[in-house]
């Protein structure tokens, strides 16, 4: 099962995507979902069926969700670029994102003015579907109704301004998210799923999340503690190594290229990377969960 967000106006629904990505079928509407998100996903679908070339996907995501990120979650990832020499954190590295600065699958994400393009993270979201306050691992890792395939993509010039990466990571349509695929499909983490990215069908990022430092459980069950989370709020787990701006010379997106997440059970999220003029004008194309790699290219090197 896929689940994924369609938008009627000002109104949001909850959809189920078909295998084959050509068709939608109506569950409930965006906040009726997340009232009992376990309870819908478990119903048979039975509501309207439209093609999915006439409807605009949106993340169904609630606009007031805490979407809260981890940084350095990665072993290789921790020990490259900056952060080489620091000890490995205690506690996880936490920073957010608002809700609109995710987008979805097929969308044109735009390099604002002032940076020379724009980093890939290629990583998991995972799905909180049940209230958590002062929860221990083993109750929030089971608050997790679903997952998704999430390119954290960054601008490192503001992230590197101060020592708050929010403006760095918060630029216009830069959170790509894929479809929602239910927890019970997907597994444990910790098991071992494949994360790739790939930069114009070069394999940039190869890792599995059986490296993360600070696992989906334990990070909720902490963030728990200070802040209550609600059912759809979101968790991004950190990325891999092999990001841009840790390579020499710095690789970085620029308009016209294509990036590819894709992780194991959860399908393949591609995005095309566009100038800054198109800030101001938001399109989505639309992407089938089955998509040929395109050919292999590196950009030029800055």
């Amino acid at each position: 099962m896929q689940v994924v967000g369609v938008a009627y106006g000002d109104e949001v629904q909850v959809a189920n995507l078909s295998p084959d990505g050509r068709k939608l079928t109506m569950v409930a509407g965006l906040r009726e979902f997340w009232a009992d998100p376990e309870a819908w996903l478990a119903r048979p679908s039975n509501g309207q069926v439209v093609p999915t070339r006439e409807a605009r996907m949106v993340p169904p995501v609630l606009p007031d969700a805490q979407v809260l990120c981890v940084g350095l979650n990665y072993l290789e990832h921790a020990a490259e670029g900056p952060y080489r020499d620091q000890e490995l954190p205690e506690y996880p590295t936490l920073f957010a994102r608002w809700p609109r600065s995710l987008t979805v699958c097929g969308a044109e994400i735009p390099v604002p003015a002032t940076e020379d393009g724009l980093d890939w993270e290629g990583e998991i979201m995972a799905w909180v579907g049940r209230t958590l306050v002062d929860a221990d691992p083993a109750e929030a890792l089971a608050a997790v109704v679903g997952y998704s395939t999430f390119n954290d993509v960054t601008a490192r010039r503001a992230q590197k301004l101060t020592s708050q990466w929010i403006l760095g990571k918060n630029a216009d349509r830069s959170g790509p998210l894929g479809p929602m695929v239910p927890s019970g499909e997907v597994g444990d983490l910790r098991d071992g799923l494949r994360v790739r990215t790939r930069v114009n069908g070069e394999t940039v990022q190869d890792a599995s999340t059986s490296q993360m430092i600070h696992r989906v459980g334990e990070t909720l069950a902490h963030i728990s503690r200070t802040l209550t989370l609600r059912p759809g709020d979101l968790l991004a787990t950190g990325t891999p190594s092999g990001v841009g701006y840790a390579r020499t010379p710095h690789w970085l997106l620029r308009p016209g290229d294509v990036v590819e997440v894709e992780v194991e059970r959860l399908g393949v999220l591609r995005n095309t990377i566009v100038g800054g003029e198109h800030r101001r004008i938001p399109r989505s194309g639309m992407c089938s969960t089955r998509m040929p790699v395109p050919s292999a290219g590196r950009p030029p090197e800055l």
